[in-house]
């Protein structure tokens, strides 16, 4: 049987076929000769399932798109304040290729505009790299993303050279404020090479998914950058990843996002998915314009909207009960989902207050998917306190979800295989 996911794929896509609206990216050459009628999407799961409908496997230039993932690769090579000391995080409200620099220090807003991007691309790797080096560093890092080995497009990358003026002018602008301290026509010969890159709408989604999974391609396994890296790449994406749009497309769509001018467009959704379209019409702001009628569609049909979440702290106690009578009783609490502050407030709540008389205490975490670390410290000191109440406290957890129930003095809660197996009795 064919997944409904990819039926819903092709559906939608048949409904936009027919939308000729925007234009080709004609100040690149190359780029004015592509294909207009091409369209596809992808979906890439956390888990590694990736679903392709239309010109999922055609090639095109990563362009733009190529910005959040330089960014973590800088990030990760040159540590967050020497990143941080060059390029902002501040959305300009501006075009992409605006020359939008801080009027006090020189740095570009932020590293989803030009400036930004050309800067970030001169952090990949460490210090000192020649300019072929760096390059190298950069496509292997991009491949890491997408999970295969990715190739500089050569045409198009001499055709956007030849044209590269305001990006030579941004470079030269930021190498007399000294944000660049390379020669700037090196390092714009380095940032064109890193957009011309090629990729496919499929390796697009894996990308977008690897983000989405904390850093870990959901493919290949390979770890790529840490998840303190995604936060703070996902957090500009928000903000800043769609230009002069990006205030409206955080509204309409929620979900962190990047465009680029070969027509391609990512979306990231942390724990859920990697999304990526392609259609090379582009709008007034430079971003496809069928990608972002897929998005508002997919955004809207699946409720992906990042501020549309379900109440999971109202859910995490699926229940509270008692075993038992009198002296021998013990309150059995069972937790399920996902556990962070808010549900581990909820089952903290649980246990507040004067009136819970029962000598035992067993927390279930059998239907647990996973516990953050606030979550943890929350639950082995709630843990910690019934104690020392006189309490006998025990865990239920099979999948080792608290890995090590260390309340913090030396002291491991015991961890029992149900929860008829605590003692019975005063002070158990």
């Amino acid at each position: 049987m064919r997944s409904v996911v990819h039926d819903y794929l092709t559906e939608v896509l048949g409904g936009l076929a027919a939308d000729g609206s925007g234009e080709l990216a004609g100040y690149i050459p190359e780029l004015a000769e592509a294909d207009p009628d091409r369209l596809g999407a992808v979906f890439a799961t956390v888990d590694g399932e990736v679903y392709g409908a239309g010109d999922a496997d055609v090639e095109f230039t990563i362009q733009s798109i190529s910005k959040p993932f330089a960014y973590a690769l800088a990030l990760s090579d040159r540590g967050f304040d020497s990143v941080l000391a060059k390029v902002g995080v501040e959305p300009s409200g501006e075009a992409f290729n605006e020359i939008s620099l801080e009027h006090e220090t020189g740095r570009p807003r932020n590293p989803m505009i030009n400036a930004g991007a050309i800067t970030t691309h001169s952090l990949v790797g460490p210090e000192h790299l020649l300019p072929a080096e760096r390059v190298d560093r950069v496509v292997r890092g991009l491949s890491a993303f997408a999970g295969r080995r990715l190739e500089v497009d050569e045409t198009v990358c001499i055709s956007e050279m030849e044209n590269a003026h305001r990006n030579l002018a941004s470079a030269h602008m930021l190498r007399s404020h000294n944000i660049l301290t390379a020669d700037p026509r090196s390092v714009v010969e380095g940032y064109i090479r890193q957009c011309s890159v090629l990729v496919t709408a499929r390796d697009l989604a894996v990308m977008a998914a690897t983000l989405a999974n904390q850093g870990v391609n959901p493919v290949t396994g390979e770890r790529v950058v840490d998840a303190r890296v995604v936060r703070q790449v996902l957090s500009v994406m928000s903000t800043c990843g769609m230009y002069d749009a990006a205030g409206d497309w955080a509204t309409q769509v929620g979900i962190p996002a990047k465009s680029g001018v070969a027509g391609g467009l990512i979306g990231s959704l942390p724990g859920q998915l990697g999304i990526a379209t392609f259609s090379p019409r582009l709008d007034g702001h430079g971003n496809s314009v069928r990608g972002v009628s897929l998005f508002e569609r997919f955004s809207s049909d699946m409720g992906l909207h990042v501020m549309e979440v379900p109440p999971a702290a109202l859910a995490v106690v699926r229940s509270s009960h008692v075993l038992g009578e009198g002296t021998s009783a013990v309150r059995v609490l069972q937790a399920q989902g996902g556990i962070r502050f808010a549900g581990a407030e909820r089952i903290v709540r649980e246990f507040v207050g004067d009136d819970i008389g029962e000598s035992a205490v067993v927390v279930d975490f059998s239907l647990v998917s996973s516990i953050d670390d606030v979550a943890r410290r929350m639950l082995l000191e709630l843990a910690r306190r019934l104690m020392l109440e006189g309490r006998g406290v025990y865990f239920v957890d099979p999948e080792m979800v608290i890995p090590d129930p260390d309340r913090g003095d030396g002291i491991r809660v015991p961890v029992i295989a149900d929860a008829g197996q605590a003692p019975r009795g005063v002070g158990a």
